[in-house]
């Protein structure tokens, strides 16, 4: 089991966000301590703060008074409402809170059921609560609550970091929402793309593709994103998914910003020309779209292609893993357009490459990409190495680029940037 203990001067706040979660039916309150009862046993957000107000009134000068504190059991554990409740009293009582006002919200919007104590960290008389030591005090309180409740240790886990890792998205194993949102979450940290199209072609080797839908809100033209899950046919397999529901780093305005960035970059990226180099050698010799993917694949590149109806090549995308950047064809050179490889692959009329009249270091196929930066890839990288691969090229083993994040609350995770956020204002207002 694991702890996260957060603090914050927005009592309300954390009230709203777990209270929210109650009146969408996502959750419910379990217990609740030296709380004022009302006569229903339903609790608005105002309610909620009363049973705090005393405490504020008193308090000195704690800034952060507020405590919003998360118990996640192992996914697999099975935890039911009661050990919850007595394992959040135990924890608030031996963590030093267990006579502070103090309610448990259950969270069941995500697979991973786990609960939630706000509460406050100044007593009666207005004096803070000793928080020394307190995260080594609450991981070994985790521990002893493990091994009281026969919960999985998490330990375990720490000692195995890569033991589990992300996968493209696979629709029949559920939690559909969870597997999008760690995609596109982490790869506009890794990739460089310049247009939703190459993005749409990174997103296809884990199952994803994206729309933009238009509507007026207030009178007012919007556009937004829509994630969709597919299967290994590249149809969709599912319904569609707000981009809002992932973050801003999914949505339109924020990869936007990363398109015109990632366009400054690659203008005159330096492995461009060695990229462009092992794509036209490629497509000299050998003579089917198979062979054309399976020979680039091998030196860490993706090919996507993009067809219509009637199998007409209208776009082809090249993924570059050694140096992350996403080339439309077209943008490499014209002689690496769609039309050149539909022109080739359905009508056999084999393309003339001109030759650049500018002294160029001389490529072989086997040592194309060896002048591309020498730094040590990341470690997340490491599938390129892995001998599993697709025969279409799509590589197999790229579950291995990001880590599992299965389980996980976006949207808290969305709430405490908030949280952050408004301390900062708060800061720099005084």
């Amino acid at each position: 089991m694991i702890a996260k203990i957060g603090r914050s001067v927005n009592l309300y706040g954390a009230l709203a966000y777990n209270q929210l979660k109650v009146e969408n039916e996502n959750g419910q309150i379990l217990f609740a301590n030296k709380m004022i009862e009302t006569a229903n046993g339903h609790y608005s957000v105002a309610q909620l703060a009363q049973s705090f107000a005393p405490y504020l009134i008193a308090n000195r000068n704690t800034e952060k008074h507020t405590l919003h504190i998360s118990l996640n059991p192992d996914p697999k554990d099975k935890v039911n409402d009661d050990k919850y409740r007595e394992m959040a009293e135990e924890y608030m009582r031996e963590m030093g809170y267990g006579e502070q006002p103090f309610v448990v919200f259950k969270h069941t919007d995500i697979d991973r059921n786990h609960i939630h104590i706000v509460s406050v960290c100044v007593d009666e008389e207005g004096k803070k609560i000793s928080d020394k030591f307190e995260k080594m005090r609450s991981m070994n309180l985790c521990r002893e609550l493990e091994r009281k409740h026969g919960l999985i240790s998490a330990t375990d886990k720490e000692h195995k970091p890569n033991d589990k890792i992300f996968r493209p998205v696979d629709y029949r194993t559920g939690d559909v929402k969870s597997q999008i949102a760690s995609v596109v979450r982490h790869l506009p940290n890794y990739y460089q793309y310049q247009t939703l199209g190459e993005y749409n072609a990174l997103l296809s080797l884990f199952n994803i593709t994206t729309e933009k839908v238009e509507g007026e809100l207030q009178e007012q033209l919007r556009q937004g994103l829509l994630y969709i899950p597919l299967n290994k046919k590249g149809e969709r397999a599912g319904h569609p998914f707000k981009a809002s529901l992932f973050g801003k780093s999914a949505g339109l305005p924020t990869l936007e910003l990363h398109f015109t960035k990632c366009k400054a970059a690659l203008k005159d990226h330096p492995t461009k020309p060695t990229i462009k180099a092992a794509i036209t050698i490629a497509l000299k010799s050998t003579s089917d779209e198979q062979a054309f993917k399976k020979q680039l694949v091998e030196q860490g590149i993706n090919v996507v292609v993009r067809r219509n109806d009637t199998e007409r090549i209208y776009g082809i995308t090249f993924i570059d893993h050694n140096s992350k950047t996403v080339w439309n064809g077209s943008r490499l050179s014209k002689e690496l357009s769609a039309n050149t490889f539909n022109d080739y692959w359905n009508n056999n009329i084999k393309p003339t490459i001109k030759e650049n009249n500018e002294p160029q270091p001389k490529v072989s196929q086997s040592n194309a990409m060896e002048d591309l930066p020498s730094e040590k890839p990341h470690q997340l990288f490491d599938f390129l190495n892995s001998p599993e691969k697709h025969e279409d090229g799509l590589i197999e083993a790229f579950g291995g680029l990001l880590p599992e994040t299965q389980g996980e609350d976006f949207e808290e995770q969305d709430f405490a940037n908030k949280m952050k956020k408004k301390k900062k204002r708060t800061r720099s207002q005084k």
